[in-house]
C-alpha cells in the first residue's frame, strides 16, 4: 500500500518517470528472478549441508523422554 501511494506521489510530480518505472519494474523483476532463485538453491543446499553435519550429533545426543 505505501509502494502504491509513492507511486501516486510521483504521478502527481513526475508523471512521465512514474509511466517509465510502472514499465520497467516486471522487466526488472524478470531479469532479477534467476539471482533470486540462485539464491534460494544456495541457501537450501547450505542448510542440508549443515543438516547433515550436525545429524551425527543429534543422533548421538538422543531424544528426552
Amino acid at each position: 500500500m505505501v509502494g502504491f501511494l509513492l507511486w501516486l506521489v510521483l504521478l502527481i510530480f513526475c508523471w512521465p518517470l512514474a509511466l517509465l518505472a510502472l514499465v520497467l519494474y516486471p522487466i526488472v523483476w524478470l531479469l532479477l528472478l534467476p539471482f533470486r532463485l540462485v539464491g534460494i538453491t544456495v541457501t537450501a543446499v547450505f542448510e542440508l549441508l549443515g543438516a547433515v553435519l550436525m545429524l551425527p550429533a543429534r543422533v548421538l545426543r538422543g531424544r528426552p523422554v
